[in-house]
């Protein structure tokens, strides 16, 4: 059955199509900052250990959000890492090639790209394609990631 929500099918369809490369990033993201959280080294290994645990915990409630609200206008939530990998924006890194520094710098640099990228998801949802819902929850998660920007920023000096 076809959601009836005051937006029209081609827009709520492009929309989905905004949140596919949302949901992705938030998935790559959420995998590199668990695979930091395995793999930190070094004398800050317990407060980093710490700090990307909160981090990704963060992320993975973000992820379920995502998903479910392209459900909740129709579509189907990408589900799959070939899937994820194909819209994803973001590059992925291997384990234990970094140093702490390093991964809080890489950590840095996704949240800003998503933050940026989010910012101009959260226009278009709204502006274009009148889904002021969907506007409303990209400015929150652009948000979050403004935040965690600023914490992994203000490590990184």
């Amino acid at each position: 059955m076809e959601p009836k929500i005051g937006i029209t099918r081609e827009h709520r369809e492009n929309v989905i199509g905004l949140l596919g490369p949302v949901l992705a990033n938030e998935y790559v993201l959420y995998t590199k900052t668990r695979n930091f959280h395995w793999n930190v080294k070094g004398p800050l290994f317990h407060d980093l250990h710490k700090f990307f645990e909160s981090q990704y915990s963060e992320i993975e409630e973000s992820i379920d959000e995502i998903a479910e609200r392209i459900v909740t206008l129709g579509g189907v939530a990408p589900g799959s890492l070939a899937e994820m990998l194909k819209l994803t924006t973001l590059k992925e890194i291997p384990g234990g090639s970094m140093t702490p520094q390093e991964m809080v710098e890489a950590l840095l640099a996704d949240h800003e790209h998503i933050t940026v990228n989010l910012r101009k998801a959260a226009g278009l949802a709204d502006d274009q394609y009148g889904d002021l819902g969907t506007g409303d929850f990209l400015v929150g998660l652009m948000q979050e990631h403004e935040k965690m920007a600023w914490m992994l920023r203000s490590m990184a000096q």
